[in-house]
């Protein structure tokens, strides 16, 4: 090699150990994106998190408490400190990143539940048909189960309870916003329609010490409120009431509130839901749906979940992420004035609030 070709390469390396190697294209970081997702499932099944308390543990200790073998553990350590879930402060020796630790069960923050459903075959199965659904409209989850994703929780309690419970993670910062930015006055008697486990709820009333709510969900999407609503010490000013908001909701409420539930559904079903809200609710009755609203375009800088959010629910259960003019065209459909909206600051979801038309 000549002298101007070594001192170039000189100058290459040293830029190099400078800026650090070259970024890889973005479609090769998605491409590993699956792989990285079944890490972090294998990770919760195995029990690695809960693995990391309060002190550092070694590959050996995390084997030894997983029940794995402690060399292909290292490996699964390594890879989720390489995801930031975990630290290698010396080597084989690793503690859990804050990040790692709300993957812990015991947490009061535990994101767990969520991740283990996100990663479940029973959520994922239907993606690996993705390109069928963008093709003929369909759900793919149908075609995989031979059923519709709600009868297939309905059929699996294991599964159910463990989806409760990750709508209830998926809530709480819902929870703790709303009470702050939406007001509650004048309201005497709530219908959280298609309500869970309470969660939501149950912070509305703790805030609103003159409310009375009523808790609408099916026996499955119930099994859990009981204990919430007692833990939040509103069970007594509570209601539970189980039923199809297909058919009918609860009577007599002045506020109608709906989280998480419109996406579900095709235009025709959410409008026979909104309806029988119309229907139910006092004279001077409300709606309120708590949902994100999709922007006219996607923001330039990218913003991927609601997007990832919208192919999931046409891949598992038929419904669709929203712009604001769909969500006026769905309440104009069910009887509704054109509704506000108010985005929740921080969290990604808007308070759709209309009042029947007259």
């Amino acid at each position: 090699m000549n002298g101007h070709g070594e001192e170039q390469e000189t100058r290459q390396t040293r830029e190099t150990q400078r800026t650090g190697p070259p970024a890889r294209p973005r479609a090769v970081e998605l491409a590993l994106g699956a792989m990285a997702a079944q890490t972090l499932a294998t990770g919760l099944r195995l029990g690695v998190f809960e693995a990391f308390r309060d002190e550092p543990r070694t590959a050996q200790d995390v084997a030894v408490e997983c029940g794995t073998l402690p060399q292909p553990t290292l490996r699964l350590l390594r890879a989720l400190a390489g995801l930031g879930l975990l630290r290698e402060d010396s080597p084989g020796r690793f503690a859990a990143t804050g990040e790692g630790a709300v993957l812990r069960e015991d947490r009061p923050d535990s994101i767990a539940s969520f991740v283990h459903v996100f990663t479940d075959p029973a959520m994922l199965r239907g993606w690996d048909r993705l390109d069928d659904s963008v093709r003929t409209g369909e759900t793919s989850f149908d075609a995989v189960f031979g059923k519709d994703f709600f009868t297939h929780l309905k059929e699996n309690p294991g599964l159910s309870a463990r989806f409760n419970a990750a709508m209830s993670q998926g809530t709480r910062s819902t929870a703790e916003l709303l009470p702050k930015h939406y007001d509650f006055t004048g309201f005497q008697r709530v219908v959280d329609v298609g309500g869970g486990d309470g969660t939501l709820l149950s912070a509305v009333l703790r805030a609103q010490p003159g409310l009375h709510g009523v808790l609408f969900d099916s026996a499955e999407g119930l099994a859990q409120a009981g204990a919430v609503l007692q833990d939040g010490g509103v069970a007594d000013r509570c209601t539970l009431e189980t039923g199809d908001f297909f058919r009918s909701v609860p009577a007599g409420g002045d506020l109608y509130m709906l989280k998480s539930i419109i996406h579900d559904w095709n235009d025709a079903q959410c409008a026979t839901v909104l309806g029988h809200c119309r229907e139910a609710m006092t004279e001077d009755g409300r709606l309120l749906i708590i949902e994100p609203v999709m922007p006219d375009t996607v923001p330039h800088e990218g913003v991927a979940p609601p997007y990832l959010s919208d192919l999931n629910m046409l891949v598992n259960v038929g419904g669709r992420e929203r712009t604001r003019d769909d969500f006026a065209a769905l309440c104009r459909e069910a009887g509704f004035a054109a509704p506000t909206v108010t985005v929740l600051p921080g969290n990604g979801f808007s308070l759709i609030h209309a009042a029947p038309l007259r």
